[in-house]
């Protein structure tokens, strides 16, 4: 009789433990499920772990990433530089702002934007540039705001990967003037869906805050609670980006978790690191010094010149023997509405596509057994393993050259 096939590993499952649900329920009894004391009580701890003063409570990355431009007042005719290696909501939003995303090249190595492409890419409309902190590695944000402070130009940091990043001793989220974070369900710590929004500017967090609500005077707590009815005003066309209290009493549970869950995960990666270093393979690049890599993902970029299949093939095959997997990113540039948009070629941006061609997400969390580990280690190496083209050198996986 075969022996039962095991549990599919699924790529980016949550870790939802007892306190959770409790904390949910909890929520749901104390008759305030909206936008209410959990979400305060979230945005304050949240300013704190960081080192931010204000925080703002959002239902997604992508609404941080929205309303800090409109907050900031990017609009029609301003140009916003980001990278083309990230998901698609970083440039969505610029065009949903008015404004025009401009795509600069990454360094190849670090898979972050190259300072060097974004001052190539300057001109007099540019108005910003949206910092992307991609896999949970820190951008060169040195580089970036003396390119910003000589131009003039606001910086906004996409942490959506970045929760326990920090960069020359500061945590991300007190650096830059607006830093977005997310916390869906893929993320190192999750609220289901759910976004925050960073910065040590008293005006700009009361502004976001009432874009992020209709662009009414005061949220419904504060004309709903307990102290009595207050009325309000509709002081500008605002949207429905809100947090509720059930996402943020989820968000507060995961928080206290995100300090030991990072060191699980720098176990993991060594041991990736190590149980796949004689594949063909470019294992992730090596941390900064004196900087905290957040571990989101976990990356290898396939060297398909020495193999006989491609990544979308090494990813079918390990669908097949149960394990999930992902691609962070396809680059933008390559994707039909920007091409046709704004007239891309695929070669616009050689070092984006070279990484979007060959890397691979690996499960990769904290809530993985070691039963799970083996197999995905295992796997792995034999679906790659296996691919290696005859007459190519068994090399130790190393970063990406540039060439």
């Amino acid at each position: 009789m075969a022996s039962a096939q095991p549990p599919y590993i699924v790529f980016g499952s949550p870790y939802i433990g007892q306190e959770e649900v409790d904390a949910v329920i909890a929520t749901m009894r104390s008759g305030w499920m909206g936008t209410g004391p959990r979400t305060n009580e979230f945005e304050t701890k949240f300013a704190k772990y960081v080192g931010a003063k204000y925080a703002v409570a959002v239902n997604s990355c992508t609404a941080a990433l929205h309303v800090s431009m409109l907050a900031s007042g990017v609009g029609a005719g301003d140009e916003v530089i980001t990278t083309p290696l990230t998901f698609a909501a970083t440039a969505n939003v610029i065009v949903h702002a008015g404004a025009t995303p401009v795509f600069a090249d990454i360094n190849r190595e670090t898979q972050s934007i190259d300072p060097a492409e974004i001052r190539r890419k300057i001109t007099k409309k540019t108005k910003a540039i949206i910092a992307v902190h991609l896999l949970g590695r820190p951008v060169d944000l040195d580089a970036i705001h003396a390119i910003a402070r000589e131009h003039n130009l606001l910086v906004i940091e996409d942490a959506a990967h970045a929760i326990e990043t920090s960069y020359h001793g500061k945590k991300v989220g007190s650096i830059s003037p607006l830093t977005c974070f997310s916390f869906y369900v893929t993320k190192n710590m999750t609220s289901v869906e759910g976004g925050m929004i960073t910065t040590n500017d008293e005006k700009l967090a009361g502004l976001m805050r009432t874009y992020s609500l209709h662009g009414l005077s005061r949220d419904a707590w504060s004309r709903f609670s307990d102290k009595g009815y207050k009325h309000y005003e509709v002081v500008l066309p605002g949207f429905k980006y809100n947090m509720t209290d059930l996402q943020a009493s989820i968000g507060l549970c995961q928080l206290e978790r995100v300090p030991g869950w990072l060191k699980v995960r720098d176990v993991l990666w060594e041991r990736y690191n190590k149980a796949f270093a004689d594949l063909p393979v470019f294992a992730p690049a090596k941390d900064e010094p004196n900087t905290v890599h957040a571990r989101h993902l976990y990356t290898p970029l396939l060297d398909i010149d020495n193999m006989t299949i491609g990544r979308d093939e090494v990813m079918g095959e390990l669908h097949k023997r149960g394990i999930g997997s992902g691609v962070h990113y396809r680059a933008l540039h390559l994707h039909e509405y920007y091409r046709k948009t704004w007239g891309y070629e695929p070669d616009d941006f050689p070092n984006a596509r070279w990484v979007s061609d060959r890397t691979l997400s690996l499960p990769f969390s904290a809530k993985l057994s070691e039963e799970e580990i083996v197999r995905i280690i295992d796997t792995f190496r034999d679906v790659v393993g296996g691919a290696r083209r005859k007459g190519s050198a068994g090399k130790p996986a190393t970063t990406a050259a540039r060439s």
